[in-house]
């Protein structure tokens, strides 16, 4: 039943599915998927098909008829779960950009933890894409992009806190791709 969501093509098509309502954030996820093209020789051969895939899936638990905890990255994860994805896509979903910072913030580290982090080049290429990528899709540079999420949410906000405590992981992540792309253009 996953109809190739591993896939860039069948990732992109769910996507398209559930976010396009959303504006902005439908025009964000096209730019990751772009970015995440773009970063690809930061993995392996076998792996590029798989980040851009998760590139394009990472926020769909922001449909509103994916909502079941308010918490986007283990929403889209289970739903992807009930789909038969690949359980890799998956857990790069629940962990996208830090994850386990706001699920500590909200209380939901537990439900979170079902899915186990895999600290690879394929996650850290995945947290570039989306941590090098504006809310409308904007080519930001790291620093540029997390300060516009601390401007968007409150001080003392689950998002403000996690990503102020996220922020050197999410910046190493961002490095050790840079690193692997080399003198590529990103």
């Amino acid at each position: 039943m996953t109809s190739g969501l591993d896939t860039p093509p069948g990732a992109a098509e769910l996507a398209e599915s559930l976010l396009p309502p959303l504006g902005n954030r439908w025009l964000h996820t096209q730019a990751v998927a772009a970015r995440a093209r773009e970063a690809s020789a930061a993995v392996s051969v076998e792996d590029q098909d798989l980040l851009v895939a998760a590139a394009w899936l990472h926020d769909i638990g922001y449909a509103p008829e994916l909502r079941e905890t308010g918490f986007h990255p283990l929403d889209g994860a289970r739903y992807l779960e009930t789909l038969g994805a690949p359980s890799r896509l998956v857990r790069l979903v629940a962990h996208h950009s830090g994850a386990v910072y706001e699920a500590e913030q909200r209380g939901l580290s537990g439900e979170l933890a079902v899915y186990e982090r895999e600290d690879s080049p394929v996650l850290d290429a995945l947290i570039y894409a989306d941590m090098t990528t504006g809310p409308a899709g904007q080519s930001f540079d790291f620093d540029r992009r997390i300060d516009e999420i601390l401007e968007r949410y409150e001080p003392g906000s689950e998002v403000h806190n996690a990503i102020s405590k996220a922020r050197p992981y999410l910046g190493a992540a961002v490095e050790r791709t840079r690193a692997r792309l080399g003198d590529q253009p990103t």
